[in-house]
């Protein structure tokens, strides 16, 4: 499926470990775009880092920051902003996505995301819990959410950013 003609933002969307961070950069400066991160734009606006508020207000509270977040920034125009792995589990974050820009889901298999979150941040939902049983049961709880409203569906297993930067730019290119 082509990009939404109504927008110009671009929503990346995915599992944990998919690279929408990594991707979204690169993508936001070969489009020229500004790049956001809800989790990132979450830790600027608590002044407090994800893990700290699942400890705080547990995911239920951590989901209606992001929820918020996500209605504010998908209102702007010239983005690329990484989603947190979760955020398509709300239906109306789900519906302003898909409404307001281009969605692309960074699928990655739960082998790639085990292998991709084994170092670097923390997750809170992978902590003092066995890492695959939770991204697979994430995964098959999410993955029909991310596909309900990908414009583009782009597979990042065993892939480098570039690469990955480079077939998202051609499918949004490519006429309806």
């Amino acid at each position: 499926m082509a990009a939404n003609p109504e927008t110009t933002s671009i929503f990346l969307i995915g599992p944990m470990g998919a690279g929408k961070s990594a991707v979204g950069r690169k993508l936001a400066g070969s489009l020229g775009f500004a790049f956001c991160d809800s989790d990132e734009e979450i830790e600027d606006r608590t002044g407090v880092d994800i893990p700290f508020i699942f400890d705080k207000e547990g995911e239920a509270g951590f989901r209606q920051r992001e929820a918020k977040v996500i209605d504010e920034l998908t209102l702007e125009n010239d983005i690329v902003l990484a989603t947190g792995g979760g955020s398509a589990m709300d239906e109306h974050s789900r519906a302003k996505m898909a409404a307001r820009g281009t969605v692309v889901y960074l699928y990655a298999s739960v082998e790639q995301q085990m292998e991709r979150t084994r170092k670097g941040r923390e997750r809170p939902l992978l902590v003092d819990k066995d890492p695959r049983e939770v991204l697979t049961t994430l995964m098959a709880l999410r993955d029909p959410q991310y596909r309900e409203i990908a414009d583009i569906v782009v597979e990042t297993d065993g892939r480098h950013v570039g690469s990955v930067t480079r077939e998202i730019e051609q499918k949004l290119a490519e006429p309806e």
